[in-house]
């Protein structure tokens, strides 16, 4: 570590002075957060969504190793771009401009997709797509780390929960309402000749003015410390540092188990598709499904994450999740696959605030940076290669088998994070600072 140049005071009047700033200006920073999230993440579920992108490369190619091709290029650029963009990150006084700029060169990469399927056809439309799924995982791996550093920075632990919560809330609605309008009205009248394009540039527009209200809004304090520089190579030999600490060891292998999982999403809707047929309309409602109980349950996870910590929410999602892919699995109505679409939101929405939350509370706040990057880049990795084997195995042998294994690695996280992961709030607690939360009704 090194001290901020040109500080001469002492540890506790630069932890003191930055507690305070963080207090002073935690309405501005949760405002900003809150608004930056509900736009973008309203935009980016449509991208992200388990219904709307393998259906799209689906009708491009009629393939489903292709759709599993797809979603695997989407995580790959994903695999090493944390750890570089960490590396970086935790050595300057300021990531806010860095983030920025990643953040908008991933929308580029929707607004390129909105281009391309407007613009062009065939093998090229379909090589160029594939070609922008990489790039926006490789922004995407970035961008994720660049701005859980920001929120660990300005928003306090017992306070990051309710952020995420009433951002996915209100979010949610809108996209719930987005995806459904787009499915049966965007892409089932083929607006402006491809419905799916249309879908895009409606993505791009939201997750930008989001991006647009966090550059003018928020405020970043300087961090007491930051690491001293050192060379990439070197400071990836000193991971085996971080997983000296067992119970974060124990929840990394969980989150692999959990993004195992995800080899069955790209199949959820062509599964269902199966049953009920994939028209715009079936595909708006089942999208209307699964960000509807992503919406609602944030409330949940959020309250209920904040008050008891992580671990819990975590394993209630695990299981909410593994129960739904059963459902859907073993009861062809249409009522059946509504509520397992439903459950599928549910415990996708709570593992990923879980997993996102729970990160942060392990070891230093020096080290988040890395376990961020740590984190998203097993994500990433499992995530890239799960689909390509999930979309041949889907090819040679259907798609009932790939989501049997979907259910097994959620079984397998669920008794790990039981018997092996202890909540990391019982073990140190970070200060409440003073300060009133904003209501939501007055930013909305």
């Amino acid at each position: 570590m090194i001290q901020i140049p040109g500080d001469a005071r002492t540890l506790a009047e630069r932890e003191a002075e930055y507690d305070a700033f963080v207090a002073a200006n935690l309405r501005r920073n949760f405002i900003a957060h809150f608004f930056h999230g509900m736009l973008g993440m309203t935009g980016f579920r449509l991208i992200y969504a388990p219904t709307f992108m393998p259906t799209y490369i689906h009708r491009l190619t009629g393939s489903d190793a292709l759709v599993g091709l797809g979603s695997a290029l989407l995580q790959l650029g994903a695999t090493i771009s944390p750890i570089f963009s960490a590396s970086r990150f935790e050595t300057k006084e300021r990531i806010l401009p860095y983030a920025i700029r990643t953040g908008t060169m991933m929308r580029v990469m929707i607004l390129g997709m909105a281009l391309a399927g407007w613009f062009l056809t065939g093998d090229v439309l379909l090589v160029v797509t594939l070609a922008l799924f990489f790039l926006l995982g490789a922004f995407n791996g970035t961008q994720r780390v660049a701005f859980q550093m920001l929120m660990a920075k300005v928003i306090p632990l017992q306070r990051r929960g309710r952020l995420q919560a009433y951002r996915n809330v209100t979010g949610g609605i809108i996209a719930a309402a987005l995806s459904y309008a787009a499915g049966r009205w965007l892409i089932g009248g083929n607006v402006l000749g491809n419905g799916y394009a249309t879908t895009f540039f409606v993505a791009f527009v939201l997750t930008s003015m989001g991006l647009t209200v966090l550059r003018l809004w928020m405020v970043e304090p300087v961090p007491v410390s930051v690491r001293a520089p050192m060379k990439f190579v070197d400071r990836v030999r000193t991971f085996p540092q971080l997983l000296e600490d067992r119970g974060y060891r124990w929840f990394i292998v969980a989150e692999a188990c959990c993004v195992a999982a995800r080899i069955g999403t790209p199949f959820y809707i062509l599964y269902a598709g199966q049953q009920l047929g994939l028209s715009g309309t079936v595909i708006g409602e089942l999208s209307l499904a699964y960000l509807g109980a992503d919406t609602a349950s944030n409330l949940l996870w959020g309250n209920l994450g904040d008050r008891t910590g992580y671990r819990s929410t975590f394993v209630l999602a695990a299981a909410i999740w593994a129960g739904a892919i059963v459902l859907l699995l073993t009861v062809h109505h249409p009522w059946a696959v509504f509520v397992a679409f439903c459950g599928l939101g549910a415990g996708a929405s709570g593992y990923q605030m879980s997993q996102q939350t729970m990160v942060l509370e392990f070891g230093e706040r020096a080290d988040v940076a890395m376990r961020l990057a740590l984190s998203t880049t097993i994500e990433g990795t499992i995530s890239a290669i799960g689909p390509l084997i999930g979309g041949l195995v889907a090819y040679r042998y259907g798609y009932p088998p790939v989501l049997w294994v979907s259910f097994g690695f959620l079984g397998l996280a669920v008794l790990l994070l039981i018997f092996r992961v202890r909540e990391p709030r019982q073990r140190h607690a970070e200060p409440v600072l003073e300060g009133d939360l904003p209501n939501p009704e007055s930013m909305t």
